[in-house]
């Protein structure tokens, strides 16, 4: 139990950084609103969702398995096309993270070439950790939770003694972006569906499962809103926050030492996050390959710890390659690929419902049919927001909308030419 709340934590979370750019973008009071009511519209739904389906098929590939056994082979293949090429933009994040948390106190290690080349040895520490197998990631993350909660456990402590620390004008920005705070605060919350694919490795997946999504979620809920409240209350500049921040932050409160803890645990925290997204991330390729979607090398697993070290080999390097792009480009894209993946579970739900009535379901999200299709509203309707903000973000000649399009335009030509579907045919 404890070993899966770590990991859903740092698949979800990995602390409070990432918030920082949603501080800026809209304000103490309101970044506060939307990290309260995010959690009730896409959390909570997807939790429930993940809760019954991983229950109810507790089996190596999760969410790919629930869509293909709902919805068939193609949709399927769009679930791991979309989760896969969502960890492209996310997956580089993390590295990226750690070198920013290490350049706050030894910025000359982190400038130029420097940074990319200390983000490769975070890759491939946290591919040998996932090569040590899914118990060695888990039971690690109990003690990386630890030293990464201790500095916001300062931070909340000190605001709360001494109020008014920065005594700066705590006024939100003139023209807020609600829309992007949304996006931001979505892709803190996103992730509940990640610990599906390693449940070959729960012991008692039908009782362990929907507590471990509850105390992650109270775990995740709880370490966003206690320490931006904190830094609301000790009355920090509004315009200090952008991403990295949280050390400024620690600084203003505590001085140099909290100041280096906090860039501390965000290193710890981008590893944890990296190395559990790996973990879960890493079984896609292995399960599809054994359907005949992938080249069987794949399937390759580890004799000793049951890794499929062929598929994290594959990951890392791809992923380390995604390493040059920016930081707020590789959210917004992620959030729109990723999203799209959640609703096709969503709908596998409801499917399931329809088609399998009779499939056991140790946890039921209640009301039949009508209650699946309730929860998968209001997640439909943040991902509606999304498709509006991406529209009008560019790269390049193009809006993220119109890349995140071709992707799912790519991703029905190679299914329609993979050996996987004659095979499914």
């Amino acid at each position: 139990m404890l070993p899966l709340v770590a990991a859903t934590y740092f698949m979800v979370a990995g602390g409070p950084y990432g918030l920082e750019d949603l501080i800026g973008k809209t304000g103490y009071a309101l970044a506060l609103v939307i990290l309260v009511v995010t959690p009730l519209l896409w959390s909570l739904p997807t939790a429930l969702m993940v809760s019954e389906l991983s229950t109810a098929l507790p089996e190596e590939g999760g969410f790919y398995v629930w869509v293909r056994r709902g919805m068939g082979p193609f949709w399927g293949f769009q679930e791991s096309w979309l989760t896969l090429t969502g960890s492209v933009f996310e997956m580089a994040l993390y590295p990226t993270l750690f070198v920013d948390y290490l350049g706050r106190f030894a910025p000359r290690w982190t400038d130029g070439f420097r940074g990319t080349a200390l983000a490769l040895p975070v890759i491939v520490v946290c591919a040998t950790w996932n090569i040590l197998g899914a118990r060695a990631v888990g039971e690690t993350t109990i003690w990386l939770n630890a030293l990464l909660f201790a500095p916001f456990v300062a931070i909340i402590v000190i605001a709360a003694i001494h109020p008014a620390v920065g005594g700066a004008t705590t006024a939100p920005p003139l023209q807020a972006d609600v829309l992007g705070g949304i996006l931001i605060a979505m892709w803190n919350y996103m992730g509940w569906d990640n610990t599906s694919t390693i449940a070959n490795d729960v012991d008692r997946p039908q009782r362990t499962y929907p507590l471990a999504m509850l105390g992650a979620m109270l775990l995740v809920i709880g370490s966003y809103i206690l320490p931006v409240a904190a830094v609301a209350h000790a009355r920090l500049d509004i315009g200090m926050w952008t991403a990295g921040d949280w050390v400024d932050a620690g600084r203003v409160l505590g001085g140099g030492a909290l100041a280096t803890a906090v860039a501390v645990a965000g290193m710890i925290g981008a590893i944890g996050t990296f190395g559990t997204l790996m973990l879960s991330f890493a079984r896609l390729p292995a399960v599809m390959a054994d359907d005949g979607f992938l080249p069987g090398v794949f399937d390759r697993h580890m004799k000793t710890t049951g890794a499929p070290w062929v598929a994290i080999a594959l990951c890392a390097v791809i992923w380390a390659l995604c390493l040059p792009l920016g930081f707020v480009r590789l959210l917004l894209l992620d959030v729109l690929l990723t999203g799209l993946s959640i609703l096709l579970e969503f709908w596998a739900l409801v499917a399931l419902r329809i088609r399998e009535p009779g499939l056991a379901r140790p946890y039921r999200v209640p009301g039949g049919v009508a209650g699946a299709v309730a929860i998968g509203i209001p997640p439909l309707a943040l991902m509606v927001l999304a498709f509006v903000r991406d529209h009008s973000e560019r790269v390049g000649n193009f809006s993220e909308l119109t890349i995140g399009l071709g992707i799912l335009a790519l991703g029905v030509v190679l299914y329609l030419i993979s050996p996987g579907s004659r095979r499914q045919a």
